[in-house]
């Protein structure tokens, strides 16, 4: 579970309450038809801009801010290296029964496109027009929250200035509509507070955080793709492994080529420990 999307929702919400408006003022933000303009006009917009078919995986885009990084990078590569041995030793055939124990999809159509001796460039062809159409999916649903972000502010706008009317059509000098004005300034302008609130507290960091996400299974597909093809033209294994870490950070390179730091145990063992001088 990824809680960074949830601390950050708390902290931000706590310092805004909190160290912004303070408990005690809290209600002076309380307008339930400011929330509903705001709230219920980004929505409309966006219901609006995008069909139907594309709104109703919302649900599924917070369960993937909930998950957490999904995609293990290193396991990938072993399991990459295990099959080019495989291969090496077997033939290409031997690796039809290791991809059938593979529940990624993707992953397994490119071995069974390797397994029926595909061209390497048809079979790099039909992944990567995959993965551009996945990427492609991936940006219709990050439009979503971009657009919400930018409704968000501009209906707290809307709300302002229909409080600000009223107001002006409500005043009336003789009957002390003057002495009220402070009040209904407030109340038109907490709907634009609410606009910025969701649009930078809420909607954005939802479309940076699914943004962060497409990357990461953009990484993990793209090197699928160039461990299948290296299987597929019978490269040595371990200068396999190390061909796909250079797609990786040094940090995670290390982790993968040195998972346990064997090399700095080596090391420590082999130091020689300094003899005690004898007391004479």
């Amino acid at each position: 579970m990824d809680l960074s999307s949830i601390i950050g929702l708390v902290v931000g919400t706590v310092l805004v309450i909190v160290v912004g408006i303070g408990p005690a003022k809290i209600g002076n933000f309380w307008d339930p038809q400011s929330i509903a303009i705001v709230l219920g006009g980004t929505l409309a917009a966006v219901v609006a801009s995008y069909p139907f078919g594309m709104l109703k995986h919302a649900i599924g885009h917070i369960k993937i801010l909930m998950q957490g990084k999904r995609y293990n990078v290193g396991e990938l590569i072993d399991l990459l290296v295990e099959m080019a041995q495989l291969a090496r030793k077997n033939g290409l055939l031997a690796l039809e029964e290791k991809a059938n124990e593979v529940d990624d999809m993707f992953f397994k159509q490119g071995i069974m496109l390797i397994v029926d001796a595909t061209e390497p460039e048809e079979v790099r062809g039909l992944l990567e027009n995959e993965l551009d159409t996945m990427s492609q999916r991936h940006e219709e649903a990050l439009g979503i929250y971009n657009k919400a972000a930018s409704y968000a502010p501009a209906f707290g706008m809307i709300g302002t200035l229909i409080g600000l009317i009223n107001m002006l059509k409500g005043m009336d000098l003789d009957s002390g509509g003057a002495s009220n004005l402070g009040v209904d300034m407030s109340v038109a302008l907490v709907t634009t507070f609410y606009g910025c609130v969701l649009a930078n507290l809420i909607l954005m960091p939802i479309a940076k955080k699914l943004s962060i996400r497409n990357e990461e299974e953009l990484l993990y597909k793209q090197i699928m793709i160039e461990g299948i093809l290296a299987i597929q033209s019978g490269d040595n294994p371990k200068f396999l492994k190390e061909r796909l870490v250079t797609n990786l950070s040094q940090a995670d390179r290390a982790k993968i080529l040195d998972p346990e730091g064997e090399n700095g145990k080596d090391k420590k063992e082999k130091k020689p420990k300094k003899e005690k001088k004898e007391k004479k």
